[in-house]
């Protein structure tokens, strides 16, 4: 079967809206090459990678590919995906070179190849993320999420869904209600139910991500614990719950501040990430506004994370 490879050159801080971009399309698995991935530091002791080759990634930017089978409809769906990422400009984000390539490729030479991008990585005090067909021996103290990043939205380990993690490790403490807002491929879900919440919500309006992380949630056998549902946001989401985790873009995170406040528990906590630093103010402002104390804001490369609590 041929395969056509869809190459855009581009941002770091484009990475996450062009991948949930082309996995909206249909892709069958997408690669991202970004340098910084090599020397990249998620805190102390965290973030070492093995086996990656400096040659597989450009020397500025980042370098995304998708793969889509070759079909009558592939020119339309090409075009529909230039003018979605075209569209990110609205949103202020900066799109770098934006040069895209169309190859064709067999089957067999990108089925496998793009595994080599994905080794195990220690996100945060408590977790580490590896690839389905990678063998890990944990240490000590050390949890596992297990991720297929060919049905997934990513490996789990872009800066914003990192901040994520390390924010639930210093939250979650056990017995925690959670909802996850714009959960793509599960991962913040399953690090909350595998650090000790007894339930989790795990939210997303794309039906692809739905039935991805249903996926990533059964190989880490947590069917019990995370409940996924097709949905808006928080939008028509009851009940009291203890945390909230959304990690989506600053402009969708403000408009959802207000559901986030009507379901957490007085004192429950926020976290919140997607967030580019130039957007770091306006998402500070609107939780504020919205009833809510900041309790940290933390940073890796261009992007934010903000915990903040609900007054009492």
């Amino acid at each position: 079967m041929k395969w056509s490879e869809f190459s855009i050159h581009t941002t770091e801080e484009a990475v996450e809206p062009i991948c949930n971009i082309l996995h909206e399309a249909g892709a069958s698995g997408v690669v991202i090459e970004d340098p910084l991935d090599l020397v990249k530091e998620w805190g102390i002791h965290y973030g070492e990678i093995y086996q990656l080759s400096p040659d597989d990634y450009p020397e500025e930017g980042v370098r995304i590919k998708a793969y889509f089978p070759v079909n009558s409809f592939l020119a339309e769906t090409i075009e529909e995906i230039k003018e979605a990422i075209n569209g990110l400009l609205v949103y202020d984000f900066d799109l770098g070179h934006n040069h895209v390539q169309i190859v064709e490729v067999d089957e067999e030479d990108w089925a496998t190849a793009w595994k080599k991008y994905y080794k195990p990585v220690k996100v945060s005090k408590s977790i580490t993320i590896t690839p389905t067909w990678e063998t890990y021996t944990p240490q000590e103290g050390e949890t596992i999420i297990e991720l297929d990043p060919g049905m997934a939205f990513g490996t789990g380990t872009h800066p914003t869904t990192v901040l994520c993690i390390q924010a639930l490790d210093r939250t979650v403490k056990g017995g925690e209600k959670v909802v996850d807002v714009g959960t793509g491929s599960g991962v913040l879900s399953i690090a909350a139910a595998k650090l000790g919440a007894e339930q989790v919500l795990a939210l997303d309006l794309d039906d692809v991500a739905v039935v991805s992380a249903r996926q990533n949630i059964a190989l880490n056998q947590l069917e019990a614990k995370i409940s996924v549902k097709q949905n808006n946001l928080l939008q028509g989401i009851s009940g009291t719950f203890d945390i909230v985790v959304a990690n989506i873009l600053a402009e969708i995170v403000v408009q959802c501040i207000q559901d986030a406040a009507a379901i957490l528990k007085p004192g429950g906590s926020f976290i919140t990430s997607g967030i580019i630093k130039r957007k770091k103010q306006e998402v500070k402002d609107a939780l504020l506004e919205g009833g809510f104390t900041i309790n940290e804001v933390v940073e890796m490369e261009d992007w934010v994370a903000i915990l903040a609590e609900k007054q009492g």
